[in-house]
């Protein structure tokens, strides 16, 4: 039986500045304090993940700096590639606006833990069931073309949610009741008879 195992990352803290702001689709820097201060966790992640692997990344840079991080704590550097499917999910209009400024433009009641529902799409973005949809034909290419293999992706907390969605069939309401840190793994294994989740939001060293 083939066996796929999907090792999704979600990317380090981000600076404080970006924090402020939804950011979605920008590049925005990582935090530097929170970098230094976590290396043994970045220590315990590289001990953690499969060796060999493919190692796959978002198009924004704060994916591909926290690879560099985790190479730097031990896990051999290995060559990134860039899958445009794992980015984050595209906020349109609203992307760079502080928090407080898009409630006023929501047309249906915020999620508890996102800042809006999972079926509303912000003009010219995506709502949490487009990146269900994105993301489901994402992971599916991916366990086809890597099929047998460990692949380790660094990528977001909106798309680590919307992964485990498709997986294992949940409403985009649903899937924004998961928790998903920074640095924290998820990991998806596809087999012959569909998708089994192995962890969600698991903290290295934790």
């Amino acid at each position: 039986m083939t066996e796929t195992r999907l090792w999704l990352i979600r990317h380090a803290l981000v600076e404080e500045n970006a924090r402020l702001i939804v950011y979605g689709t920008m590049d925005v820097e990582l935090c530097p304090h929170t970098l230094q201060a976590q290396t043994a966790m970045y220590a315990a992640l590289a001990r953690r993940l499969p060796r060999p692997a493919r190692w796959l990344a978002s198009p924004l840079i704060r994916t591909q700096r926290t690879a560099a991080a985790i190479f730097q704590a031990g896990y051999p550097e290995q060559e990134l590639e860039i899958v445009p499917g794992l980015i984050e999910l595209d906020f349109g209009t609203w992307q760079g606006m502080e928090h407080h400024e898009v409630p006023p433009l929501l047309q249906q009641p915020p999620h508890a833990f996102w800042p809006l529902s999972g079926t509303e799409r912000p003009p010219g973005g995506e709502s949490m069931a487009d990146g269900i949809a994105r993301m489901g034909e994402t992971i599916e290419r991916l366990a086809r073309t890597y099929a047998g293999e460990d692949i380790v992706a660094l990528t977001h907390g909106g798309v680590i949610r919307a992964a485990v969605a498709h997986a294992v069939g949940l409403s985009p309401d649903n899937a924004l009741h998961f928790s998903v840190e920074n640095i924290s793994l998820t990991r998806l294994d596809r087999l012959e008879r569909g998708w089994r989740v192995a962890c969600v939001n698991e903290l290295p060293g934790v």
